[in-house]
């Protein structure tokens, strides 16, 4: 009879430990839930994930948190209702039976990363632009230089008046946007869908206080489309500085080839600055190599690859106008606090009975 509300399960399976704090403040503010914390490998290995990880664990969540692990059937977690991934993008779970096979509503962690990636594309579009990787040898080699041996230091153009390209205007685009805007830059937007309302221009996700572009002000011109011509168009608008932030699904896949290249840099005539803070095969890799070996492109900064690791013999590895990280950019010492800080909303949003923040719609595959 009575005794209030069931009793909820959650399971949080992380390749990472997670502070008291944390764990402290998500006991007290859901009293009725409970929860079992499990620290795994961090790998996609399924064989290593089911090795650590024992079938009857799943059986009676209700709520699961993770970033790769996941039960191997169903039938595994026959109570299983939602499932938050501490990532922003979903790509690791849409071949899984909760995807594919269950209206389990997905949920992830965009939002989080803002901060932390447009500081990263802001160094690295510096690092190119100011030439530094010679001024860092010219220090290593405890060297006061000045001439052209090491690049003419004359010709550094600051970023005032240039124009950055968003592809895909998400909370990590709307803070790479507002920092690009604070240095002087015009800025423009590409999205999937049209934003033409100002309504559907604001960010009806997760903000990391003091950050982002809530209400879509920054962009002075917005774009759209999934199909090349509306891609090109964009592409056409004399763009110097290209992030691209879309999430990897079969139409953005080889997103950005050979002729989109062109494109965005008049036929050669204007190179730009690439950045791919989002996932590798979005590019087509051998083709970016090509136009950053032949001018069309002026250089890149790539914090993922395709594949991943990127191989030894990469050719990549050696041209002196790329700059690669090894998919670093969203992490930091505050990334596991901001997620739980969109999980612990989204608990709240669960109990009212309300939308959460971030659900992935499978139909379009994020």
């Amino acid at each position: 009879m009575g005794g209030g509300p069931a009793k909820e399960h959650l399971l949080c399976i992380l390749p990472y430990p997670i502070d008291d704090t944390i764990k402290h403040e998500l006991h007290k503010r859901f009293p009725n839930i409970d929860v079992t914390y499990k620290q795994v490998s961090f790998t996609a290995d399924t064989a290593v994930l089911r090795s650590e990880l024992p079938a009857e664990i799943w059986h009676d969540v209700t709520i699961l948190y993770t970033l790769f692990a996941f039960p191997e059937k169903l039938s595994d977690a026959p109570n299983l209702q939602l499932v938050q991934l501490s990532s922003a993008g979903s790509n690791q779970i849409q071949k899984h039976p909760i995807f594919t096979n269950s209206d389990i509503t997905i949920t992830t962690s965009s939002g989080i990363h803002g901060p932390q990636i447009a500081e990263w594309c802001v160094m690295t579009a510096l690092v190119q632009s100011h030439k530094y990787n010679a001024l860092h040898d010219l220090q290593k080699e405890r060297k006061w230089g000045k001439s052209a041996d090491k690049g003419d230091f004359h010709s550094v153009r600051d970023m005032v008046g240039r124009r950055l390209g968003v592809l895909g205007y998400g909370s990590i685009g709307r803070q790479v946007g507002r920092v690009a805007k604070a240095l002087g830059m015009d800025v423009v937007a590409y999205t999937a869908t049209p934003k033409d309302t100002p309504e559907k221009k604001k960010d009806a996700g997760f903000i990391v206080p003091g950050t982002g572009d809530a209400d879509g002000s920054i962009p002075s011109a917005w774009y759209s489309g999934l199909d090349k011509e509306s891609l090109h168009h964009f592409l056409r608008q004399d763009i110097d500085w290209l992030v691209v932030s879309v999430p990897l699904t079969e139409q953005t896949r080889h997103f950005l080839s050979t002729a989109e290249f062109k494109a965005l840099s008049q036929d050669g005539k204007s190179p730009a600055f690439v950045q791919n803070i989002a996932r590798g095969p979005i590019i087509d890799q051998p083709a970016l190599i090509e136009a950053l070996k032949d001018g069309t492109l002026a250089a890149a900064a790539l914090d993922v690859t395709d594949p991943e690791p990127l191989p030894e013999d990469n050719e990549l590895w050696g041209l002196p106008n790329v700059t690669i990280t090894p998919h670093v950019s969203g992490v930091g010492s505050s990334y596991t606090e901001r997620s739980f800080k969109l999980f612990e909303t989204n608990l709240e949003l669960r109990e009212k009975g309300e939308r959460l923040l971030n659900v992935v719609r499978r139909e379009r595959g994020y």
